[in-house]
């Protein structure tokens, strides 16, 4: 049975996952609420294989080992994702790694993802990991997009453009809800869109 895998990506409305040191916005835009973060904790609740590519996952930890346990950055959500067994594919981390169950593969991350979705007993999930998102969806491999639409535009400041260079997909909105009156979330099946002419 093949593991179903879940691209998980924070956006403003404009479609960038983090905004540039002018930007004053702080973690989530400024706009969690208490719905958001129960939410996200309920989200990983059950058992998953955590998949990063480098770039993310040296953000991650970074950003975890400047942080205090009273940010948002150790948001339990967070926590919980970080203790979860978690696949990193890289050609340039090597070992330790300071993550409790992480383990790092070589190779091309299609080759790489598509062996996981084959061997995991557990779904598989990816938070961030733009680049290497981009590519597997346009391999075909990932299964559902969440995108969690938080409501601001950051014209301005907005970097990391979440599906900039992507592929064109048609997406079928499987699930969507409004959390703290403001923020969406919307979860799709991405389908590799094919042209009519």
């Amino acid at each position: 049975m093949t593991a179903t895998y879940t691209f998980d990506v924070f956006s403003s409305l404009d479609g960038y996952g983090s905004c540039d040191a002018d930007g004053d916005w702080g973690g989530y835009w400024g706009k969690q609420g208490p719905e958001l973060l129960d939410h996200r904790l309920a989200s990983f609740e059950a058992e998953q294989r955590m998949v990063f590519g480098a770039t993310t996952f040296r953000q991650f930890v970074r950003m975890l080992a400047a942080s205090t346990e009273e940010s948002d950055v150790r948001d339990p959500w967070v926590t919980r994702m970080r203790n979860m067994p978690a696949t990193v594919v890289s050609s340039t981390l090597e070992g330790p790694l300071d993550w409790p169950d992480a383990t790092v593969v070589t190779g091309d991350a299609v080759d790489v993802v598509a062996r996981l979705k084959q061997e995991s007993d557990v779904p598989l999930r990816s938070h961030g990991s733009l680049s290497l998102n981009r590519a597997l969806m346009a391999a075909g491999l990932v299964d559902r997009v969440r995108v969690t639409l938080f409501p601001v535009i950051t014209g301005r400041t907005g970097t990391d453009p979440v599906l900039g260079g992507a592929a064109d997909f048609d997406l079928e909105l499987l699930e969507h809800r409004t959390l703290d009156r403001d923020i969406q979330e919307l979860v799709y099946r991405p389908t590799l869109h094919v042209s009519r002419r």
